[in-house]
């Protein structure tokens, strides 16, 4: 019996399917890499009817002075004028530990509706308990305009999207296939990097896994852009684009033969050895608010939590 991820899987492949076929709707794809925070954020847009999202935008963010900037961020808006794309889609893959969202600022200069998976919303009951956020929170994802599930389908002019739920990493990660490419947030890097850690609260390594062999299942010619990169060792230059195939041939971690038990072992044993990202206690009370700062309190000022002893 058909399973509705099969089914939209199998419409994801459609959309893909459709573009090499039509080939005029291919999406125009241009990334902007942040190298402090090893984030690729990218615009896509139609070329002929100048629809763009923009996806997982970067805030700067220097910690140890609580300084934000939108250097990064106004590198991505001059792109879209100068280009004159209108952005119907400010995107983001997932509530992001290693960077604070933009989405908020591009969305008062760009316009555009902002959008994230709904399992946002057992992100928020996590963290809004380990912030000790209180009722002034809203723990229902209203932070955003629109909250995808699973299949859920929308377009770019003549390009048409559909997005899908790829939990592992963290439970509300998303990937958004628009015409013949994907952007698969932290969900699996480039192939000789392999694939990301899945021990944060409510990361499942079976989940990534599966999540992985969902997305591999696309046609091998399906371009993958990624959400990060960390150039693996005897790599010179950073990268954030692949393909299906490329990844099923030679992903270090999770390539065609590599069974779910190996792999959830293997990445069990990897994730013990690695550190909290350093962004991640700013970049989550934020993210988890749509790239909203907390509110300021009695004396103006706004503040960003550090629980001590709690992750």
């Amino acid at each position: 019996m058909e399973t509705s991820h099969d089914a939209n899987l199998e419409h994801a492949s459609a959309v893909v399917r459709a573009t090499w076929e039509r080939r005029h709707p291919t999406p125009s794809v241009q990334a902007f890499f942040d190298e402090p925070t090893f984030t690729a954020s990218y615009v896509v847009h139609d070329p002929e009817t100048r629809e763009a999202a923009v996806i997982d935008s970067v805030l700067d963010f220097d910690p140890a002075a609580g300084r934000t900037a939108h250097r990064s961020a106004d590198r991505i808006a001059d792109h879209i004028k100068r280009h004159a794309l209108e952005v119907k889609w400010l995107l983001e893959t997932h509530v992001h530990a290693d960077h604070l969202s933009a989405a908020p600022y591009l969305q008062g200069l760009l316009g555009g509706q902002l959008a994230i998976g709904r399992n946002i919303i057992d992100v928020q009951q996590v963290f809004g308990k380990i912030f000790n956020e209180g009722t002034r929170f809203r723990r229902d994802g209203s932070q955003f305009d629109r909250l995808f599930v699973d299949g859920d389908k929308f377009a770019l002019g003549r390009i048409p999207a559909t997005s899908l739920h790829v939990p592992g990493h963290t439970p509300a990660d998303m990937a958004y296939v628009i015409g013949d490419a994907v952007f698969a947030g932290d969900t699996i890097f480039m192939p000789d990097y392999g694939t990301a850690r899945a021990d944060f609260p409510g990361g499942d390594a079976r989940r990534l896994y599966q999540s992985i062999r969902r997305l591999l299942s696309l046609p091998r010619e399906t371009r993958l852009f990624l959400c990060h990169d960390y150039k693996a060792p005897g790599r010179d230059t950073f990268a954030w684009e692949t393909t299906v195939g490329q990844q099923r041939d030679t992903n270090v971690h999770v390539h065609d033969g590599v069974a779910e038990d190996d792999f959830v072992a293997m990445r069990t044993q990897r994730d013990a050895t690695l550190g909290m990202p350093k962004l991640i206690l700013p970049s989550i009370q934020v993210n988890m608010r749509g790239g909203r700062l907390p509110p300021a309190e009695d004396n103006g000022t706004q503040y960003l939590k550090l629980p001590v002893d709690a992750l």
